[in-house]
C-alpha cells in the first residue's frame, strides 16, 4: 500500500535510519540501566534502585514510542539485540562497576542518548518530518535532564 503522509518514500527513509539508531541507543541504555537496578550496592542503594527504576520505567515507554515512529513512516523497526548492538552508539556493560561508575556511566549513556536525539531532530527538521521532531524534542529534554541529576548524584 502507498504511503502519501506528504513525506518522500527517500526522506521517511532517512528519518527511519536515524530513529533506529536513537531506538538502539534508547534500548540499549534502558538495559543498563534495569541491570544497575538489579545490582547497585553501596550507601545510596535505596535512592539509586529507585531512581534506576524510574529511569528505565520511562526508557521502557520511550522505545515504544520511538519504534511506532519508525513503522508510521513505512519501515521495520529494529528488534533484536544483534541489530541494536550494530545500531548503538552505547557500549554494553562489563563487569560489576561500583554506583559511582554506575551512575557515571549512566549520566555519559543519557548524554549521548541526547546527542543522537539531537541528530535525529536535524534530520526530521531537514526532510520536514514534523511528527518526528515532536517525538524526539521532549527526548532532548529529558535525556539532558537526567544527566545533569546523575551528574549531581555522583558530585
Amino acid at each position: 500500500m502507498t504511503i502519501n503522509i506528504g513525506i518522500s518514500q527517500e526522506d521517511r527513509k532517512k528519518s527511519a535510519e536515524a530513529l533506529s539508531k536513537l531506538l538502539a541507543d534508547t534500548y540499549t541504555l534502558y538495559l543498563k540501566t534495569h541491570g544497575y537496578h538489579w545490582n547497585v550496592e553501596g550507601p545510596h542503594f535505596q535512592s539509586l534502585h529507585i531512581q534506576f527504576m524510574d529511569q528505565y520505567t520511562e526508557m521502557w515507554t520511550a522505545v515504544d514510542e520511538l519504534a511506532e515512529r519508525i513503522r508510521a513512516l513505512g519501515h521495520y523497526a529494529p528488534g533484536s539485540y544483534k541489530a541494536f548492538a550494530q545500531l548503538s552508539s552505547i557500549a554494553e556493560e562489563e563487569g560489576q562497576p561500583d554506583w559511582q561508575h554506575m551512575v557515571r556511566n549512566l549520566s555519559d549513556g543519557h548524554e549521548q542518548v541526547a546527542r543522537t536525539a539531537r541528530e535525529v531532530l536535524r534530520i526530521a527538521e531537514s526532510v520536514g518530518d514534523d511528527a518526528t521532531a515532536d517525538v524526539v524534542t521532549p527526548r532532548i529534554t529529558l535525556h539532558e535532564k537526567t544527566a545533569w541529576m546523575l551528574r549531581a548524584t555522583a558530585a
